[in-house]
């Protein structure tokens, strides 16, 4: 299965996590999105924003500058499967 890139460098806060998300939504259960970005804010913000919609932030790095984040998309549980 093929990842998706989303580039997202140069763009500031919150624009990184609002296109991820946009991205994301996209994307089937399980399917990857690795996102490349420059804000340095972008690292809390993946972290927090993986932890509160459920995705698995499987891996992080820099280089050069430049912050890359695999977030593995997570199926939501529907309200009929909660109860």
């Amino acid at each position: 299965m093929a990842e998706t890139i989303l580039d997202v460098k140069q763009m500031k806060c919150p624009l990184p996590v609002l296109r991820a998300n946009r991205a994301l939504r996209a994307l089937a259960d399980g399917e990857t999105l690795r996102v490349l970005a420059t804000d340095r804010a972008s690292v809390n913000d993946f972290k927090i924003f993986c932890r509160e919609t459920g995705h698995a932030l499987l891996a992080t790095g820099e280089q050069d500058g430049v912050f890359s984040f695999l977030i593995r998309k997570q199926s939501r549980p529907t309200p009929e499967a909660a109860s």
